[in-house]
């Protein structure tokens, strides 16, 4: 189950991604915009400031997230929906997936499929933590490797699920897409509180830990958290009241083959 307010416990330091990935969306007049994986919507509502005259809608698989979306009031529609599911409508010309297809098994293929149906020039725009390899993951995966929760949780704990941008961009290009990859590691500054969860702890509680603790009894899950604990204080060390939390991300932006249509041109 997600939760909301442990997801937007960083929103600022989260929404620096979304930000920059939309920077390299250059689209004055979209019909419709979606944003598949929209979470609690209030990066969503931003997309109606900047396109006040499309429409916007935002999809999720989470009640609780889309719950918390539409308690906003801003001129987006929010829908529980399924990525796997979802076809673009004709007239989809910009769609978006932020920090959600690191979830979704198969995403290439989705993406391949994406990039063939949407309608000509429209633009694909997405961006996939590429942290797996952190010392924050490979902490989460000692933990949950040495302990008595070990044949609860390493079913639960993945390999890497994202690509490289270089792989994604062979991927698009081959689907007859202009793009544009690159990737960036953002180094946040998170406070540390005496008596608190180490930070990244805290970050890592509103994603990668879901699915620990949906799966530990409170007991257990009290001595995981302070295993877990304990080994980031090691990778992270608190200085001056700070941890310095390096955190890489994968973005992509693909154009769909224009051919004959000039739908993008219409939209510039």
């Amino acid at each position: 189950m997600w939760d909301p307010a442990s997801y937007l416990r960083f929103t600022e330091e989260r929404s620096r991604a979304f930000h920059d990935l939309m920077a390299r969306v250059p689209v004055a007049r979209p019909r419709t915009v979606v944003d598949l994986g929209c979470g609690p919507g209030h990066l969503t509502a931003t997309l109606a400031t900047r396109w006040p005259g499309s429409r916007i809608v935002g999809i999720d698989n989470s009640e609780q997230m889309i719950e918390r979306a539409r308690q906003q009031d801003v001129p987006v529609t929010f829908t529980v929906g399924d990525l796997h599911d979802w076809r673009p409508d004709p007239d989809v010309d910009v769609l978006l997936a932020s920090a959600v297809l690191q979830w979704v098994p198969g995403h290439q293929r989705l993406l391949t499929r994406w990039a063939r149906e949407l309608p000509a020039g429209a633009w694909l725009a997405v961006q996939v933590p590429a942290n797996y390899d952190a010392p924050s993951h490979r902490a989460l995966w000692a933990t949950a490797e040495h302990g008595p929760w070990r044949a609860e949780l390493l079913p639960l704990l993945r390999e890497a699920p994202v690509r490289d941008a270089v792989a994604y961009a062979e991927l698009l290009t081959g689907a007859d897409c202009a793009v544009d990859a690159w990737e960036s590691t953002y180094v946040h500054l998170l406070t540390a509180r005496s008596g608190a969860d180490h930070p990244v702890f805290t970050w890592l509680e509103g994603t990668a830990l879901r699915p620990v603790r949906a799966a530990l009894a409170d007991t257990v899950w009290d001595r995981f958290r302070d295993t877990l604990n304990n080994r980031l204080a090691e990778a992270y060390p608190v200085r001056h009241g700070r941890v310095y939390f390096p955190f890489r991300r994968v973005f992509f932006v693909a154009r769909t083959a224009t051919g004959t249509a000039a739908r993008a041109e219409e939209n510039l």
